[in-house]
Order: structure tokens, then sequence, then C-alpha cells
């Protein structure tokens, strides 16, 4: 298994995300050959106290731009959004952004 702070790239901060807070969900960037088994482990690793209930992943498609004439793409990358379970710490990360 890779580090834990290989596999979580970084947080992903949006209005929607930060909506999911209130649910106890978090959201981040993960590497794309990362599992749901490797990020769970790696959220618990890098945060201590989080217990993880649910892994949910999607891939995300780069999305096409236009330099001048010629059109380039923006990197695929992977997103990971992690539900704690009840009994768990919140990520502190998080605490001052709402």
């Amino acid at each position: 298994m890779a580090n834990a702070h290989d596999i979580i790239i970084r947080p992903i901060i949006s209005e929607n995300s930060m909506e999911q807070l209130a649910d106890r969900k978090y959201t981040f960037e993960v590497a794309k050959n990362a599992n749901k088994i490797e990020i769970k482990k790696a959220i618990e690793e890098v945060f201590p106290g989080v217990s993880v209930e649910r892994v949910t992943t999607m891939n995300m498609l780069g999305k096409v731009k236009r330099m001048g004439r010629t059109e380039g793409k923006r990197a695929d990358w992977k997103k990971a959004v992690v539900k704690l379970k009840e009994d768990s710490k919140t990520i502190e990360f998080f605490e001052g952004l709402i």
C-alpha cells in the first residue's frame, strides 16, 4: 500500500461539499489507482480518532479547454466522498470553513 499522504491528494471545498458536512460527509481528491479500502485506511491514519463508515468514489473526467485555436484537456481525477460514523470525531480541517 502507498503512503496515506500519497492516496489523499487534497480536500475539495465547494458549495455542495460544504452542505454535506451536516451529514458527516467529507470530499477529497484521491489517487486514481486507490481503491475504497485504501482510502478508508488512509483517512483513518491521517486524521486520528476518525472512524469511516462508507467511502463512495467517482472518476471525474477532465474538461476540454480552448487555448486560442487549439484544444487542450485537463487531467482526469478521482473524487472520494467519505461518510463518518456517528460516534466518530469530526475532521478538524473543515471546522473553520462553515
